[in-house]
C-alpha cells in the first residue's frame, strides 16, 4: 500500500512541521539558533503548568489552517517540539540530555546533543497520545512523522555503544516499536524524518538502509520517508542533487519525500524510484513570498515525465516551522489550489 485509499489523486499534505504562533514559542530565539538537540525549554512563552493545555489549542489552530487550505492529509503541525527531532530523542531511557555531548550540524558548527551513557531503550510510547489527539480534531488522512534511526545516532554524542552503526540500530529498534503502536492508535501514514542520509553519505551508505530496514521490519501500515536538504532558514545553499537517495529503492518504505522546488531539482532522480510514490517538495521555503498556483502546478508539472501522478503527493520542500503563519498558509492554499487544477487538468476528478 503507497497511498491510502480514500485519497484523491495528486494528494496535498505538510511533510512534518507548520508554523507555530508567536504566543506560544518564541520565534526570533527559535530562528536565531540551529535546531535543538537536547531540551530548549526556555523557547516557550507558556508557564510550565498551562504549557500542555497551550500547545493542545496551539495544535488545534495548525489542524484547522491545514483544513481549511484544503490539505488532504493532516499532521499535528509538531506543535508540541522544539524541533523535528528532540521532542523523541529525548524521551528514550540510555541517553543523558542534562550533561549533553557535541556534534557537528549539518551546517559544520558544533551543536549541544543528547549523550548516549547506556542501552537505548524506549520505555513508554511517546507521540501516541500526540496522534489520538490529531485522530480526535480530524476526519480527514493523518500522518505522523517521527525521526529517523540514522539521523538521531548521527545527532548523538556515542559514549556506550562500540560505534555508531550499533547505536544506529539502537535507535531502530525504538522507533520500530513507536511506529507499531502509532499504526495500533490509528496513525494512517507515518513518516521517517531522515535529512542525516543525505547529509552524511559515506556514513550512510555503510549502515544507514540496514538501519532503517530494521525500523520498518514487520511495519503493515502506509510509512513514508523524508530526505531534505536542512532548513531552509538554517541552510541556505542548495546542492545540486541527492548524494544519497537511489539506494532507497530496495528500502521496504511506501513513500519518499524529496524536495524540488527551491532547488530546482534534476528529476531525472525519480526513474530510480519508479516503484515507490513520491512526496513531491514543491513549495519553496526559502522566502515567505506566497507561490501562485499556476507557479507551484508547473512544478508538478516537471515530474510527469518520470513519474504517472497517481505516484505523487505534494508537499512542501520541508517543514514550515521558520515561515511566517501568514506565508504558511498562503502557500498551502497555492498548493491545494495546485492540485486541484491539475486534476482537473489531467482529468483525475472523480
Amino acid at each position: 500500500m503507497t497511498v491510502p485509499a480514500s485519497l484523491p489523486p495528486l494528494p496535498t499534505s505538510l511533510v512534518g512541521s507548520y508554523a507555530q504562533p508567536e504566543w506560544l514559542i518564541d520565534r526570533a530565539r527559535l530562528a536565531d539558533r540551529f535546531p535543538p538537540r537536547v531540551r530548549a525549554k526556555e523557547l516557550w512563552r507558556i508557564a510550565p503548568e498551562f504549557l500542555a493545555e497551550a500547545q493542545d489549542d496551539a495544535t488545534v489552530v495548525a489542524v484547522r489552517a491545514q483544513e481549511l487550505a484544503g490539505l488532504d492529509i493532516v499532521t499535528d503541525g509538531e506543535i508540541r517540539r522544539e524541533s523535528y527531532s528532540n521532542h523523541f530523542a529525548t524521551a528514550l531511557q540510555g541517553v543523558d540530555v542534562d550533561n549533553p555531548g557535541t556534534a557537528l550540524d549539518r551546517s559544520g558548527h558544533p551543536n549541544p546533543v543528547p549523550r548516549i551513557v547506556g542501552p537505548i531503550r524506549r520505555t513508554h510510547p511517546v507521540q501516541v497520545d500526540d496522534l489520538r489527539f490529531l485522530r480526535a480534531h480530524t476526519d480527514r488522512v493523518i500522518k505522523m512523522t517521527v525521526p529517523g534511526p540514522f539521523t538521531m545516532a548521527q545527532q548523538a554524542q556515542n559514549d556506550y555503544y562500540p560505534d555508531d552503526a550499533s547505536a544506529a540500530m539502537a535507535y531502530a529498534q525504538a522507533v520500530n516499536a513507536e511506529v507499531a503502536d502509532l499504526f495500533e492508535a490509528g496513525a494512517d501514514v507515518v513518516q521517517l524524518d531522515e535529512p542525516y542520509l543525505q547529509a552524511r553519505p559515506a556514513a550512510a551508505r555503510e549502515y544507514g538502509l540496514a538501519t532503517l530496514n530494521a525500523a520498518l521490519e514487520g511495519i503493515t501500515g502506509t510509512t513514508a520517508v523524508h530526505l531534505c536538504f536542512g532548513y531552509a532558514a538554517i541552510i541556505h545553499e542548495r546542492p545540486e542533487g541527492y548524494s544519497f537517495l537511489p539506494e532507497l529503492a530496495g528500502c521496504p518504505v511506501d513513500q519518499i519525500s524529496i524536495e524540488t522546488a527551491q532547488s530546482n531539482l534534476d528529476l531525472g532522480v525519480l526513474a530510480d524510484l519508479s516503484d515507490k510514490t513520491v512526496i513531491l517538495g514543491v513549495l519553496d521555503l526559502s522566502t515567505p513570498a506566497v507561490e501562485t498556483v499556476e507557479v507551484v502546478a508547473r512544478r508538478v508539472r516537471r515530474a510527469f515525465d518520470r513519474l504517472p501522478p497517481r505516484q505523487l503527493v505534494l508537499a512542501p520542500d520541508c517543514g514550515m516551522k521558520y515561515l511566517p503563519r501568514s506565508a504558511a498558509e498562503g502557500k498551502l492554499r497555492a498548493l491545494a489550489g495546485a492540485a486541484a487544477l491539475l486534476r482537473e487538468e489531467l482529468g483525475l476528478l472523480d
